[in-house]
C-alpha cells in the first residue's frame, strides 16, 4: 500500500510552461539587439536571478539592475509587464489537480520571485487546489537546497516517504529523493499520467 499522502508539484514548465523569447523580442522593439544583449547578461549573471528568487536581493534592487541591463530604455512598469508575460497554462496537467485533491494534500513548490508571482502567475485559478504554496523567495531557499524541501515537511508534519514530488528538472527530483521522497521527472502530461497510474495515485480511467 502506498505511503504517499502529499503530492508536491513544481510550477514552471510543469503547470505553466514559460518562454523568455517573447521578452527578448519585445526588448528588440526598443532597440535592435537589446534582447540579445539582455539575454546574455541575464545568463552570464544568473546569480542575480537566483539571489532574487531566494529573497536575498530586494525587488527594488533587482529592478535597478534590470534597468541597467536594458540601458534604461524600458520603464519599470513596462519591464515588469514583459518580464512577467512569459507563462501559459498547461491545462492537460492542471486538470489533474481537482482529481488529486480528492485523496491527497497538494503543495506547490517553486523557485520563483515576487515579480513573477504578483504579475505572472498569481492570477491562475488552478492555484485554489493547493493547500500551501512553498515559494523560494518567501522561505529563503531554492531547489535543490535541502531547506526548501524541509519547508514542505514543516507544513505537512509528515515524513519524507509521505511525499511525491513532480518536477521537470531531474536534479531537483533527486534532491527530494535523497530525503526519502518519491519523485517523478516531468516530461509531458501523458507520461505523467502513466507514472501516476503506475504508483497507484490515479486510476487507469484517468488517462482517457
Amino acid at each position: 500500500m502506498s505511503k504517499i499522502k502529499v503530492i508536491v508539484s513544481d510550477l514552471g514548465n510543469v503547470l505553466i510552461p514559460f518562454d523568455y523569447a517573447p521578452l527578448l523580442k519585445k526588448l528588440d522593439s526598443y532597440k535592435t539587439g537589446l534582447g540579445e544583449k539582455f539575454g546574455k547578461l541575464y545568463m552570464e549573471n544568473y546569480e542575480v536571478h537566483r539571489s532574487f528568487e531566494k529573497g536575498e536581493l530586494p525587488e527594488d534592487d533587482f529592478l535597478k539592475i534590470m534597468m541597467e541591463w536594458t540601458e534604461n530604455l524600458v520603464s519599470r512598469k513596462n519591464f515588469i509587464e514583459i518580464y512577467s508575460n512569459i507563462f501559459t497554462e498547461n491545462k492537460e496537467v492542471t486538470s489533474l489537480l481537482p482529481k488529486l485533491k480528492k485523496n491527497y494534500q497538494l503543495v506547490l513548490l517553486s523557485n520563483t520571485n515576487s515579480i513573477h508571482q504578483k504579475y505572472g502567475w498569481e492570477k491562475y485559478d488552478f492555484l485554489k487546489h493547493f493547500d500551501k504554496l512553498i515559494l523560494s523567495h518567501e522561505v529563503g531557499f531554492a531547489k535543490p537546497e535541502k531547506g526548501i524541501y524541509k519547508a514542505v515537511e514543516e507544513f505537512t508534519k509528515l515524513p519524507g516517504e509521505a511525499h511525491l514530488f513532480i518536477d521537470d528538472i531531474e536534479e531537483y527530483v533527486n534532491a527530494a529523493k535523497s530525503l526519502g521522497w518519491e519523485g517523478i521527472v516531468f516530461k509531458d502530461a501523458e507520461s505523467l499520467k502513466i507514472s501516476l497510474i503506475g504508483k497507484g495515485i490515479i486510476p487507469k480511467l484517468s488517462i482517457v
